[in-house]
């Protein structure tokens, strides 16, 4: 449950609508849901009601989740912020399809400390015992198979977490793929191994553009090779999972990311030939600088408030697109629908009695239901369209199954 800061089509910003709902009487769960950012405008907090976790649905792949932390530095890149001596440090984390389950864990949604910095900063610590749990298990052995597992490497939004799109990157580990998600320090809640918790940082001069996010997702590719190869790049050495070391193909890499994050996804599929194919979940592209060359490789589009028709920067990126593209969008999605709020927003709903319009005020009028089953069906049509070659019908025009969503010519 996230957000990032922008100008909506009707000139009011997320933290005004925030404000909009306050007023209405959706209190407590709309700040814990939004994050800090919306968190300024929030009435004080009543008693929070009884209730179990939040529940995230859960993959629709043959392969049960495994997945594992890596803690990562990249020496090529010092960190103004921290300090001299300092580097780029950054957690990721690997979802893959797992041999076994029974004796692993499940993973939270976000680690402990992370989840309380991001309720805390929403005054709302007492709601920490609600965290969902995911279906990833944590250390499970690695499914091998005759071939590598394709790779999909992801980026999330401004002020959000890696885990904000859990529904999406289990689903695609299900289906036979290595997810990575990577936290981009400065941007983001996350916690490292030593117990440090950050939080996003609020300096201009911290490293927090599109093109740093783009830049991080590159490095992550570095990782995927060491990992390929054999190498593991966790700067503790931790051990990893049985069978991850090899299980990577670093041929069959594919990109995608949730609005900054999907502009960064442009940015590093622009510059980065070992990313085959590039997802964006309704992305500004504001880049800086401006976009000059052309990319002659897949993209996809997933467009909701930021369109073709009412942004500029997201119509001179598909000018740019040479390779197969496609830009659908789904009827009544707001910009958080391509994401896990569509399956949590409704369960915190009901726990505080909002009204239908309430929730529609925050999450569109998309059916949450067909949302999330939007978000599971058509990122794995379009990576095993073109990073495995297996040619299905979903992303040739409309569907009768997913009836709100449109191909935009």
């Amino acid at each position: 449950m996230t957000t990032t800061p922008f100008i909506s089509r009707k000139g009011m910003t997320r933290r005004g609508m925030l404000g909009a709902a306050l007023a209405a009487g959706s209190g407590v769960p709309l700040a814990v849901a939004a994050g800090p950012a919306w968190a300024a405008q929030a009435a004080p907090a009543p008693t929070a009601p009884a209730a179990t976790r939040l529940v995230l649905p859960g993959p629709t792949g043959p392969y049960p989740v495994g997945t594992v932390q890596l803690h990562l530095v990249d020496r090529s890149r010092p960190d103004g912020i921290a300090g001299p001596g300092h580097f780029r440090e950054l957690m990721a984390t690997v979802w893959y399809p797992a041999r076994n389950v029974e004796r692993y864990p499940v993973a939270p949604w976000m680690p402990a400390g992370a989840f309380q910095a991001f309720l805390a900063d929403a005054g709302f610590s007492e709601l920490a015992s609600l965290g969902p749990l995911t279906a990833g298990h944590v250390g499970a052995p690695v499914r091998r198979s005759g071939r590598r597992l394709p790779v999909v490497v992801f980026s999330h939004g401004a002020h959000s977490h890696q885990g904000d799109h859990t529904v999406v990157v289990q689903e695609l580990a299900s289906h036979g793929y290595a997810a990575v998600t990577v936290a981009h320090q400065y941007d983001t809640y996350t916690e490292f191994p030593d117990g440090r918790v950050a939080v996003p940082h609020y300096d201009r001069q911290a490293p927090t553009l599109p093109g740093d996010f783009a830049a991080d997702l590159r490095f992550l590719l570095d990782c995927v090779e060491q990992l390929a190869a054999g190498r593991n790049p966790d700067v503790d050495h931790r051990l990893l999972p049985a069978g991850l070391l090899g299980s990577l193909d670093p041929r069959r890499i594919g990109a995608f990311g949730w609005s900054k994050g999907g502009t960064a996804t442009a940015c590093a599929t622009l510059a980065d030939e070992r990313i085959r194919a590039g997802l964006s979940l309704d992305a500004p592209m504001q880049m800086k600088p401006p976009l000059t060359g052309d990319l002659h490789r897949p993209f996809m589009m997933m467009s909701a408030e930021f369109t073709r028709a009412t942004d500029p920067e997201v119509a001179a990126f598909w000018s740019h697109l040479r390779g197969w593209r496609l830009n659908i969008q789904a009827q009544g999605a707001a910009h958080i629908s391509y994401g896990d709020n569509e399956a949590l927003f409704p369960q915190v709903a009901k726990l505080f009695g909002w009204s239908g319009q309430q929730l529609q005020d925050v999450i569109g009028t998309l059916d949450p239901d067909q949302a999330v089953k939007i978000q599971q069906a058509y990122p794995l049509a379009f990576f095993d369209t073109h990073l495995r070659h297996r040619r299905g019908h979903l992303l040739d025009g409309p569907s009768p199954a997913f009836p709100a969503v449109t191909y935009l010519p």
